[in-house]
């Protein structure tokens, strides 16, 4: 009986084991933010034409240079060309009157500055730079001249 009586009590802790509820396992998670920037970059690459004007008889819309416009912000840039002569080709002595002169970027036109406003990123835009100058049959014999300055700027 002692057998039997052992045999019941070992079956019985064997089913309460069976039976025994075992906790859940708290799940645990965690995170990780992922963060990136980007610098804004704008470049112009310029490619004098090395045009020559003829301001005797004018010159209508000769391109003197070519611009690849690259900016990556997203609100768009702004490209300024400036010359340092405000829009004149100047002579070499103070007897050459200077003659002015209209610039063109990519068909927009103006003396002295010319603004072209993006309104977006553009990325390998490529524009033309040209000049029209009026004719002055009387210009002073010498040798004129000026310089276009091209700068790109994100907004």
């Amino acid at each position: 009986m002692i057998r039997l009586a052992a045999l019941a009590a070992f079956g019985a802790a064997v089913i309460a084991a069976a039976l025994t509820v075992t906790p859940a396992v708290a799940a645990t998670s965690g995170t990780i933010k992922l963060s990136s920037t980007v610098a804004q970059t704008c470049t112009v690459s310029v490619t004098d034409a090395q045009a020559t004007l003829n301001i005797l008889s004018g010159s209508s819309n000769v391109t003197v240079g070519s611009v690849v416009e690259n900016c990556n912000d997203g609100a768009g840039y702004t490209v300024t060309v400036a010359s340092t002569n405000g829009g004149s080709l100047k002579g070499t002595t103070p007897s050459m009157q200077p003659v002015s002169y209209t610039t063109i970027y990519d068909g927009q036109s103006g003396t002295g500055t010319v603004n072209v406003t993006r309104s977006s990123a553009q990325f390998s835009k490529n524009a033309t730079v040209a000049v029209t100058v009026p004719a002055n049959a009387q210009a002073v014999a010498g040798s004129y001249s000026d310089t276009l300055t091209i700068t790109i700027a994100g907004k």
